[in-house]
């Protein structure tokens, strides 16, 4: 839970009338909302809902969209005549659903989730009526429990996590925690220190079955696509998911690299597409999004489009997670680990801990500090491929672990319809 959040989400409850549409409409000036859904975030909707069962389920943005990927072909297996609704509150995310969900505008629906606003909330839960909802992580919204506990739709909280922070802060409001995560009928923490911090807070019905990400679906790739690519045979390295706060001691490493390893290509993939221009600070560059291939030379290859990290792990064995250089906490090592990356991260990566763990225990990551340490990590991959490719199969053999999770976290939510 982010304290922070909730008490703007508390602060919109009772000033949001006046505020709310001119946030709304300050996002869209910014790229951060579809202008021609806006509706849907006021709780607008004209479309029919479906007949029969209607399962909800909430992911703020990317990162908990993926988790949640096979849980969703889970449900499409154990209850195939319902209808699966996915609401997210961010634009990147709905576009990965409709990549990477082959079931979308079908069996799997989207829509934006409303603001906190209780018209707004009411409206989407008049219109939608799903007889189960799940939350993912931490995105937890004051109005929207108190309006699904009123009408009794029982909730789900799936991967929670309660980090150390925010418990700190959380333990000193003990009164509105236990409101918050009592609108739950179950909790799935993510970890056993997770889960621990949720019962002190007077979270009940809480497990620790692991973390979803541990057993997310192997990323997609154009196989014509990867082909192309891999015939382009030279030194090769990536940056992944990474962060404009990386940009320098990322160049910086790709400038010692060039200075020792002639031809080599640094592939780039910001974390948001829609920041490249802070990675454009060496040349050749060339942009995924205008179309452009690698440099022929080498240089640098800017993937600078959603949904394709798929396609670089299988062309660049030798990874650096992003979110990781700096204070943020890291993104997903998992999906390279899947496709058998040699991996490095910074010393960030908190919100992957568990994950860390498992691979460190395996010997599949090594931890960077700076550009220095991480030029020297890729060049020294580079000049072992035996031990590159070991590494990969440790990663791979480590992330195998969990894959029945999305199942079992299937079947506790339609277990709840019925409780």
């Amino acid at each position: 839970m982010r304290p922070l959040v909730l008490s703007l989400c508390s602060l919109a409850g009772t000033i949001a009338i006046p505020l709310a549409p001119l946030w709304l409409a300050y996002r869209s000036r910014n790229g951060r909302e579809v202008p021609a859904r806006l509706a849907e975030r006021r709780g607008i909707d004209m479309t029919p809902r479906p007949d029969g069962c209607l399962l909800w389920l909430h992911a703020a943005s990317v990162g908990e969209t993926v988790s949640i990927l096979a849980v969703l072909a889970a449900l499409a297996e154990q209850a195939p005549d319902a209808t699966i609704l996915v609401t997210t509150g961010t634009a990147t995310a709905a576009r990965l659903l409709e990549q990477r969900e082959p079931r979308f505008g079908g069996a799997v629906l989207h829509r934006f989730i409303p603001l906190d606003v209780p018209v707004w909330v009411a409206r989407f839960l008049d219109h939608w009526r799903p007889d189960a909802g799940a939350f993912v992580e931490s995105e937890l919204w004051p109005n929207l429990l108190t309006a699904c506990r009123a009408r009794e739709i029982p909730l789900l909280l799936l991967n929670a996590r309660m980090s150390l922070r925010s418990f700190t802060v959380w333990r000193r409001a003990r009164h509105s925690a236990r409101m918050l995560l009592g609108a739950f009928n179950h909790i799935q923490a993510r970890s056993v220190e997770d889960g621990e911090r949720l019962r002190a807070l007077g979270a009940k019905s809480v497990t620790t079955p692991g973390d979803l990400k541990f057993a997310a679906t192997i990323l997609p790739a154009d196989p014509q696509e990867i082909d192309r690519l891999s015939l382009q045979v030279r030194p090769i390295w990536l940056a992944a998911s990474v962060h404009p706060e990386e940009a320098e001691t990322i160049l910086a490493a790709h400038r010692m690299l060039v200075a020792r390893t002639p031809g080599l290509l640094t592939i780039i993939a910001p974390r948001h597409p829609e920041r490249a221009e802070h990675f454009i600070g060496e040349k050749p560059v060339s942009r995924r999004s205008l179309a452009e291939d690698p440099p022929a030379g080498g240089g640098i290859w800017l993937v600078d489009t959603l949904g394709e990290l798929g396609l670089c792990y299988r062309i660049a064995k030798i990874v650096l997670i992003g979110g990781s250089l700096f204070p943020h906490g890291g993104q997903n090592l998992l999906e390279a680990a899947r496709l058998g990356c040699t991996i490095a991260a910074g010393p960030y990566m908190h919100n992957f801990a568990a994950a860390c763990a498992a691979l460190e225990q395996a010997g599949a990551l090594t931890r960077i500090s700076d550009a220095i340490e991480l030029a020297n990590w890729v060049e020294k991959m580079l000049a072992n491929p035996q031990c590159c490719e070991a590494s990969g199969a440790a990663a791979q053999a480590a992330a195998v672990a969990w894959l029945d999770l999305p199942g079992r976290s299937a079947a506790t939510l339609l277990a709840l319809i019925h409780s």
